[in-house]
């Protein structure tokens, strides 16, 4: 089964490249460091004279929930750097901008999953412990980490009951994969129970180190200048929609009788901006791209506001009176409604959430979140909330006890990590 899978990245990594050089015709980070992803590293990915921590984030929304953790690794260990890798472009442009004044931080890609990568990976870097957030585990990555004598923790792991379905089908070589991480801090108990049965062991509940990221003071005061800028109609934020949704709320939107307030969508994904843009305008809709606005006010004809920046989803919750989550009203597992809740912002929700399901179901529970099954649900129910100021109040302090009852999963990580890197002698 290894030889197998091995010899399937060989075989498609040509057009893994190809599609790779295709997407940076739209984000120009996918053309850069394109040798880190094979294994060759350079001046731009040195080597650290102090010993490295390694931290795994794949993406924004893995980067965003490690930056806690990051914090307290380099207060603990000062004399450590880390180094921190990513999969995406964005994810390593998320990286930067919450790093960039940080020296003992080092950014690189990860190389694909085949052994001869990840080996010279190894060998470059030679960091004393890997720590993988939420689920990403490659089995070739894995297996090296083990050989190389590099200790594997998965941290702010989440595991669904269809990933798990999907990860038992590929049997023997993921279940070596799980047998070779040494410990596993837990979302959940139903996490930890799932990733127990995948076959992970030393498997703690931890919680979600997402509660513990605060939203930068610089990125809330500009929220609250765009609300000044957006007028006195009340403010629905569209936020991380994904491939689909944005068609079903436009459409929803057009079938509004009093569209007496303004609606802001904000894509997940950035090559998306201008195919969003082109489908606002041909329903007709008037609208105005965040990116252009500058410091003038929102126009009063002006229906839609297109949020086309990147690392300012702080500043978006925190310019609205309600938000929706994406990702969530087609089966595409949800998004994250931590950030909205702890800025104090209601919550509503589609019913695919299978990603952050206890999460979601905890917020809806706590009164933090509402749960809608359609795009016109979601815009009734955030009329009914612009409407009733008490309502919403109430919804608001929900969301922020929700979201500060939930928080210091970044200590009890760093006390399972803490035992680890001692034994490591790091």
């Amino acid at each position: 089964m290894r030889l197998l899978y091995s010899a399937l990245w060989w075989i498609g990594l040509p057009f893994v490249l190809l599609r790779l050089w295709r997407r940076g015709r739209k984000e120009p980070g996918y053309r850069q460091h394109i040798g880190e992803r094979l294994g060759f590293y350079g001046h731009a990915a040195r080597q650290s004279a102090q010993p490295l921590i390694w931290v795994h984030a794949v993406s924004v929304g893995e980067t965003r929930a490690a930056q806690p953790l990051i914090e307290a690794l380099l207060r603990t260990y000062p004399q450590h750097a880390i180094l921190l890798t990513h999969m995406t472009a964005t994810g390593r442009a998320t990286g930067r901008q919450l790093f960039e004044a940080q020296e003992r931080v080092i950014q690189s890609y990860l190389p694909y999953d085949t052994g001869w990568m990840c080996a010279r990976f190894l060998r470059h870097f030679k960091p004393r412990i890997c720590i993988l957030m939420e689920t990403e585990v490659w089995p070739n990555m894995v297996r090296q980490c083990v050989r190389h004598g590099v200790p594997v923790v998965l941290a702010n792991a989440r595991l669904s009951a269809r990933s798990l379905r999907r990860g038992q089908r590929f049997g023997a070589i993921l279940l070596e994969a799980a047998a070779g991480i040494d410990c596993v801090g837990a979302q959940s108990e139903q996490d930890a129970e799932r990733l127990r049965l995948f076959g992970a062991r030393q498997v703690h509940v931890t919680g979600s180190i997402k509660f513990d990221v605060e939203a930068p003071a610089e990125m809330v005061a500009l929220g609250r200048q765009w609300r000044v800028q957006f007028g006195e109609r009340p403010v629905l934020l569209c936020a991380s929609t994904r491939e689909g949704e944005e068609a079903l709320v436009l459409d929803a939107l057009a079938k509004v009788a009093d569209r007496n307030f303004l609606t802001v969508i904000v894509p997940r994904h950035p090559q998306r901006f201008d195919e969003v843009a082109a489908m606002v305008s041909a329903r007709g809709f008037a609208m105005q791209r965040r990116s252009l606005l500058g410091a003038a006010t929102v126009a009063a004809d002006t229906a839609v506001i297109l949020g086309d920046s990147m690392g300012e989803m702080a500043a978006y919750y925190a310019a609205c009176e309600t938000a929706f989550i994406g990702g969530s009203l087609l089966p595409l597992g949800g998004q994250n409604l931590i950030e909205a809740c702890a800025l104090g912002i209601p919550v509503l929700i589609g019913e695919h959430t299978f990603n952050f399901q206890m999460i979601s179901d905890d917020a809806v529970f706590a009164g933090a979140a509402l749960r809608v099954n359609s795009a016109a649900e979601m815009l009734l129910q955030a009329q009914s909330l612009f409407a009733d100021g008490e309502r919403r109040t109430s919804m608001a302090l929900h969301a922020r006890e929700f979201a500060r009852r939930h928080q210091g999963a970044t200590e009890r990580t760093m006390a399972m990590l803490n035992g680890m890197l001692k034994q490591e002698d790091v």
